[in-house]
């Protein structure tokens, strides 16, 4: 059975997943908003200092910003993420600092 296809106002759920972050002890947040055998959809928010720590990487992801700015480390490079940019994630280790307040949508591809 195929899932019907939905329309999500993202702007609105991050203003909420924020608000949610900035109430939680480690200053995050998430939100799934779509799940499946092929991808999932994660809003995140995190509060300015906040941290993912270094994890390792899926076969595919990207992770866009929609608000805030964060930064992706690995063991050797940095990216600035700002609002509207899209980040394809490094295949390797990596962790996420939020440099601002930030919502970001990462999109992983599920083996």
């Amino acid at each position: 059975m195929t899932p019907h296809p939905t329309v999500t106002q993202i702007d609105d759920m991050a203003a909420q997943v924020l608000d949610d972050a900035r109430r939680q002890p480690a200053h995050r947040a998430a939100r799934t908003l779509v799940t499946g055998t092929s991808l999932r959809v994660t809003l995140i928010g995190l509060t300015e200092g906040a941290e993912l720590a270094e994890h390792g990487a899926p076969a595919a992801a990207t992770l866009q910003a929609v608000s805030g700015r964060v930064e992706v480390h690995t063991h050797d490079q940095k990216w600035l993420v700002e609002t509207g940019q899209l980040l394809t994630i490094p295949h390797q280790r990596h962790g996420v600092t939020a440099v601002t307040d930030a919502v970001v949508l990462l999109t992983v591809a599920l083996r």
